[in-house]
């Protein structure tokens, strides 16, 4: 549906770095990126709203490069709602049909049904200054759907909302998706929204693509040691591969599943799949390390501890039992391990 070729474009201390993506047909497709990377560029150069210095930009078949705005049959909502503060949600939903030859009265039941399916029905002839913020974000979500868009653009969709609201928001998204046709592309640094609602994602930073893949493979298996860091593979070690084995953290780990065929690369591994405690309780055939707990910090219901190891430090998440029932505490002396088949690799250079 969409395909982005070797997008390029020169800014001001910024470059778009020939950017090639392909969102399929009906796809709920995510670009995350940290604040900065150019992933909001793209979905402008998506919608027509700026000029590219090179590359092409193709809609359902067809090369839009050229076309302004109205003539790409998208939709942009941003993270700001944008909504007319003099309008009603009523009138704000139908507010562009008029430019897409729309009949008004078919249109106005058209909006009326999408308010009806994103639970605004009772506050349609509401003005956005007596709206919350998520009644604000479905009302911005509903106008770009009634203008009947095969792509929707969605530039941080959940990030001006209170956590209460963004988890209802997302089910309305994943429901509006499941319901309709229509292909979906949200730029997001927020890990939760990709993983809920995109199919596949890619990464971008400082204007250039480091991978392009299912979500879970984003999250599991990242390209490169930036993706891993910016996904939460924060454990990523050089590391030194021979026969089945490779060597990090001054170990060397054999038998190990599908080894690359590389010398030198990297080995990684996520928080949750390290587990802490003593050599009795992990598995035969776990890899484990001996380690001291270097630091022990609480985020919310859960605990990370950063454990020195080998001359690395490795980062774990550690449950409230074994923070409080067996004492660990800055100073311990543990065991770390894993599962074999959690260790990920990544080559030395890209």
């Amino acid at each position: 549906m969409i395909r982005l070729t070797d997008l390029y474009m020169e800014l001001p201390g910024f470059i778009l770095d020939h950017v090639t993506l392909h969102v399929r047909p009906g796809e709920f497709f995510a670009l995350m990126g940290s604040t900065g990377s150019g992933k909001t560029l793209v979905l402008e150069t998506v919608a027509g709203l700026t000029k590219l210095d090179g590359g092409s930009v193709e809609i359902g078949g067809r090369d839009v490069t050229s076309l302004p705005p109205e003539g790409r049959k998208v939709a942009l909502v941003y993270q700001d709602h944008a909504l007319f503060p003099h309008l009603t949600v009523l009138q704000n939903v139908m507010y562009g049909q008029r430019y897409h030859g729309i009949n008004k009265e078919e249109g106005r039941r058209e909006a009326r049904a999408l308010l009806d399916t994103l639970g605004l029905s009772r506050v349609e002839n509401r003005k956005p200054a007596r709206l919350s913020g998520g009644e604000k974000q479905r009302t911005a979500l509903a106008r770009a759907l009634a203008c009947r868009p095969d792509v929707i653009l969605l530039d941080e969709p959940l990030s001006s909302l209170d956590p209460q609201f963004r988890g209802e928001l997302r089910h309305t998204l994943r429901d509006v998706h499941r319901t309709t046709d229509t292909t979906f592309l949200m730029v997001t640094h927020d890990f939760t929204d990709a993983m809920v609602l995109a199919e596949r994602a890619a990464v971008i930073k400082d204007g250039k693509l480091h991978q392009q893949d299912e979500v879970t493979n984003i999250f599991r298996r990242p390209a490169t040691p930036f993706v891993a860091s910016f996904v939460g593979m924060t454990n990523v070690f050089p590391a030194i591969y021979a026969g089945d084995g490779c060597t990090f953290a001054a170990t060397r780990f054999e038998r190990l599943p599908a080894l690359p065929d590389w010398d030198a690369g990297y080995a990684a591994l996520r928080p949750e799949d390290i587990i802490v405690g003593a050599e009795a309780d992990f598995p035969s055939g776990w890899c484990v390390l001996q380690g001291e707990v270097e630091r022990l910090e609480r985020e919310g219901f859960t605990w990370t501890a950063t454990i020195v190891s080998g001359g690395e430090h490795f980062t774990a998440m550690v449950d409230r039992h074994m923070v409080l029932n067996r004492g660990l505490e800055t100073g311990s002396r543990v065991a770390l391990g894993f599962a074999r088949h959690h260790l990920h690799h990544m080559p030395e250079t890209r």
